[in-house]
This record gives C-alpha cells, structure tokens and sequence, in this order.
C-alpha cells in the first residue's frame, strides 16, 4: 500500500477562516499565485545600503539591527541544562561583525569556504552568519558525524576555515588534518589561548573590531555549501548563492506563516539544510524572535520550551513527532500550549496518522512540506488557510511550478495524467535553486531534463492540485530526516579487515522512517559470530557517527548478484520486507 492510499482513510481537514487567532499570509492562494514573481518578493527584503548587491546575513541581522526591532531577541539560546542566553538584533549584529574581522585577522578572505563543525550553541549561530558577512561560503557540518564523513566533506569542499570545540577537534579531525592541505585555520571556540595549529575563539573576538562594512555582494555569488548523499559515489555538495535568501523569505512568510511578533522554534540542527535555512535564515529575515535549543529530543524538555517560550511557530520533524506519539497525549497535559498556532514538519513524509494526531493532541494538525537541499527552501506545502489531505506534502508555493513527468528515451520527459505516479519535477528559476554541485557539472546537468529539474522523488497530482510522495526513484536512505547514501556507509564497513562485501538498504521504522541495515559477507577466517556483529556496528558508529551508521547488520555466507558482478541491493530489500522479488534473470549467485 503506498502511503497517499493509507491517507484515505482520513478525511480532509477543513480550515475555518473565522477560527484563525491571525489571519494568514496565504489566505487567497489562487490570487496570490497568478500574480506572484520573484522580482517583486524581493522587495520584501532591504538589500545592501547604496544598491551594492544582496548579501543573507545583512538581511538576516543587519537591517533590524538599525531599525524598531534593533532590541528584539533576535535569538534565545536554551542550553542543555536549562541556562539561557538572549542575543537582541543589535548585539548579533555586534558579534557577527567581530566574526567577519576576526576571519580577515587570520588572512581569510571573500571566497574562502568557512565550515562550522559545533552542536547548537550561539557561536555556531554568529560563525555562520559572520562568515556569511565577508562573503566567505559556509558549510554547517553535523556535529555527530564520525571523522571520515567529516573529513570527506571538508576535503571536497575546499575547506580553509573550520570553527569547532577543542574536544571535538582532537576527537574527530586532529588526525586526518594532514589530508586537508587547503586547511589555513583552525579556530576553537572554548579554547583560552592560541595552540599548536589552532586559534583562540575568544581571543581573536576580543581583538577584532564590532564596527564592520559589508562588502558589495552579487546576489549570485556562492554562499553556501550543503551536502547530500547519492547512491553511489561520494557525497554531493550543493551549490547555492546568496539570491536564496529570497526563497528563504518568501517560505518563511507563506509555507510557515511567520508573523512580527512569532516567537518560531525549529528542531533542526544547522548541520543539516533545514537547520540553516529555515534555523537561522527564514525567521531572522522575518525579525522574529528564534528559539534555540541545544537538547536533543526529550519530550518533557521539548513540551516544556513550548510552554515556558509560549512558541507560537514550531518547525519539526517527523521522527520526533512519531516519538511523542509513542508516549500519548497524556504526557502533554501539564503544558500550556496556548501560545501555539501553527506546527509544520519537514524531512521525510509524514504519515496521515501523524497529521491527525498533532489535531488530537495539541488541538492543531501538523502541516507536512516537501523540498530538497538541491531546492535550497521548501517548494510544496500545507499551507495555514487551506485544507489538509491527511499524508499529502500539500501545494506547491507561489513562484514554483512542479508537475509528474516520465523521463524519455531521448533524454527529455514527458508529463502524465493527472493521478498517476512518476517523477517530481520542477520548473527552473527560483532564487534557492541550487547551482551546481562543487567540482561535479556533469552530474549537476543530468538533473535537468530541459526546463524541469527533475527531482529523483516519485509522487502524484490529485485532482484538486495536492502532491503525494510514493517514493525515491534510487537507493538513497532517509532517516529520522537524514539522506544517507548506501555507497558512504559500505565504504566505511570495507575498511574493516573482516569485510569482503556490503550491501546496505534502508528498513522500515515506526520511529526514524527507515533505518539503515547493513548485510555482511566476511573473509574466510573470520567468525560470523555475535561478536563480530557488534564489533562492525562499533566499527561503524565510530567512523560515520550514531546518525550515518547502521542500526542493524547481518552477516552472511554471501551476498546476491547479478552475472556481471554487481550487488542486488533490490533482492535483499525485497526479501527483507517480504515483497516480491521480480526477475531473477541476472541473478548469479545467492547463497542466502
């Protein structure tokens, strides 16, 4: 069963205009698209003082720091064991600006790609947006990634600058620092002094000036560098510009309906695309107040930010809201949620029963979206004033066109009838659509059939104009809201000296969505024991970290193939989950 016809057995979700506690931004969609063009949503935005150009961290911070919402937390810090630290608009403009001197101090320059390898705590915040400043390209990195996934990015991003913590330095990257030769600075932000290839955070902040001009910056100019897995290969980096920043403010006011005084919190972390553009970009250029949370998920915890920050946006994942199902709507009725108006998710589909949930127990449903990191911002949406189909990602925003297309033999695509299934395509020239992949233009061409970005998503088009996804089109594994490439994860288990083969498949969760099961076919003399079962997940974990990781591996005599040689991933996920095995033509060993 797919799951938009699991969606059927929930009904639509009607939305009252007159229950609205603020009237929408999107309340007349039609309208609103027949007369959108990304020309004029710019206007939306200041750009640079004199007409030098569009840079994301001036209207991110600068253009409230010197106008009425100069004293408005721009952002609140919640840490771990529940201190607090509130950054107005002016104070942020302040510390990015040291930021942006203190990286010129150290000889880096425009152009110079910045990554930032820190949990949710405020200096990740002023790095990114600093760097951002002196048009250096920022690359967010997951602070739970293992060395290698580090190193890999860090390696085919060009990386000049990386700001991280002492402990995760010499933990995950002091060691393969002689294979990153571009690598000039190292800069610890909990480090009192300067060290053997490294700067101090607080010493180069305390020298550096607050006073900074912010150079001319083309709107097309690279700024930001995002990764994502393939199926094959290494990862990916997407290229985007500083121009995205129109899409990010765009979807701020229509996909999250972001208003003045919002207080939005968003759960990803920055290391992720959700986490910078909708974490830090979306609500700062809106001038809300974002909400910071350095915990990872705990219920209590996160229902108790809701309540004591009186969240009115909150922007969310559905492996947490699957996890909060678990527990029942029991375990939020000591909270005041009042505040609360309107809930989104984003990462991976989010199934009908999750929808109709968040209506049970927070008395409002969760609104599914969909985009990629290719798309730089979120292209189809529930939307606040309209109907929810229950499963839907919902319809696309103003300024995107998407459609259902089959690609053709001669390269192009070809669209498809209402309700039937193909490929999620997109026609091209919104601000955040991404540029190219770094080093990489052939691949980039090959998602471009024409005018379409083709997406590598199969969904369908109802009738009433709502998309619903199906499925990928390739291997890549999404769990909890992280892509993960096959490829990455059996090349970690490789270096093992025990490993002859891998195959590695994603696996239905009720939790995470898919996790990531790997199956093992060891060298001769080795055991295929419980032992070496737990010494390869250990093996694993410490590479790529607890997110790439796999979940589950199973060990093997021998792994099915076909007769030129090549794993049949397909076979196993099809034996796995108990689905038919199509042809078996090819196939030449399989020694079960």
């Amino acid at each position: 069963m797919r799951a938009s016809d699991n969606a059927a057995r929930y009904a639509t979700i009607h939305k009252d205009p007159a229950s609205f506690a603020v009237p929408p931004n999107l309340a007349d969609y039609a309208g609103v698209r027949a007369a959108f063009n990304w020309e004029s949503a710019r206007a939306g935005l200041s750009g640079l003082p004199q007409g030098r150009g569009l840079n994301i961290a001036y209207e991110a911070v600068d253009r409230h720091a010197y106008g009425p919402r100069a004293d408005r937390v721009a952002l609140r810090w919640i840490g771990k064991t529940g201190e607090r630290r509130d950054y107005s608009y002016r104070e942020l403009v302040l510390a990015t600006n040291r930021l942006a001197n203190a990286l010129q101090s150290t000889g880096v320059k425009s152009g110079d790609n910045v990554f930032v390898l820190l949990g949710r705590v405020p200096e990740l915040y002023v790095a990114i947006l600093g760097a951002l400043k002196m048009k250096c390209v920022v690359t967010p990195l997951f602070s739970a990634f293992g060395p290698e996934p580090i190193a890999t990015r860090m390696e085919i991003g060009d990386a000049r600058v990386l700001v991280t913590t002492e402990t995760l330095y010499r933990r995950k990257l002091e060691a393969l620092r002689g294979s990153l030769p571009k690598l000039h600075c190292v800069i610890l932000v909990d480090a009192d002094q300067d060290g053997e290839g490294t700067r101090s955070w607080r010493k180069l902040m305390q020298a550096a000036s607050d006073a900074f001009e912010m150079p001319p910056t083309d709107p097309q100019e690279t700024a930001l560098l995002h990764f994502t897995s393939g199926t094959t290969g290494r990862p990916k980096g997407v290229v985007h510009v500083h121009e995205a920043v129109v899409t990010h403010y765009v979807t701020g006011l229509y996909a999250l309906d972001l208003h003045d005084d919002d207080r939005f919190w968003c759960t990803a972390d920055p290391g992720w695309v959700t986490g910078t553009s909708y974490g830090v970009i979306a609500p700062l250029t809106h001038g809300v107040t974002n909400i910071v949370v350095e915990a990872e998920f705990d219920a209590p915890t996160w229902y108790g930010v809701l309540a004591q920050e009186r969240v009115t946006v909150w922007y969310t994942a559905p492996t947490a809201i699957r996890m909060m199902m678990k527990l029942g709507a029991d375990a939020l009725k000591d909270y005041d949620l009042s505040a609360l108006r309107f809930a989104a998710s984003v990462g991976e589909p989010l199934n009908a029963e999750a929808v109709v949930w968040g209506a049970e127990a927070f008395g409002l449903p969760f609104h599914d979206n969909w985009w990629q990191t290719e798309t730089g911002g979120i292209m189809i949406a529930n939307f606040a004033s309209m109907d929810i189909k229950p499963g839907s990602m919902g319809r696309p925003l103003p300024g995107i066109e998407a459609g259902i297309v089959r690609r053709k033999a001669d390269g192009g695509v070809e669209t498809v009838n209402t309700d039937q299934e193909g490929e999620l395509a997109l026609k091209s020239g919104w601000p955040s659509m991404m540029r190219g992949y770094l080093h990489e233009e052939a691949r980039y061409r090959k998602c471009f059939a024409g005018e379409w970005y083709l997406t590598g998503d199969l969904a369908r088009c109802d009738d009433d104009g709502y998309f619903w996804f199906v499925g990928r089109a390739d291997d890549v594994i999404k769990s909890s809201g992280h892509l993960i490439g096959p490829f990455e994860v059996e090349s970690a288990l490789m270096e093992h000296p025990a490993v002859a083969e891998v195959a590695v498949i994603g696996k239905p969760d009720p939790i995470a969505g898919e996790i990531v099961k790997a199956f093992v076919a060891l060298k001769l003399g080795f055991p295929a024991d419980e032992a070496m079962r737990k010494e390869l997940l250990g093996h694993a974990r410490k590479r790529l970290g607890a997110a790439v990781a796999p979940k589950e591996i199973e060990l093997r005599a021998n792994l099915p193939k076909t007769r030129s040689g090549k794993i049949m991933r397909r076979l196993l996920k099809a034996r796995e989950l108990g689905l038919p095995e199509g042809d078996l033509s090819t196939l030449e060993s399989d020694e079960r």
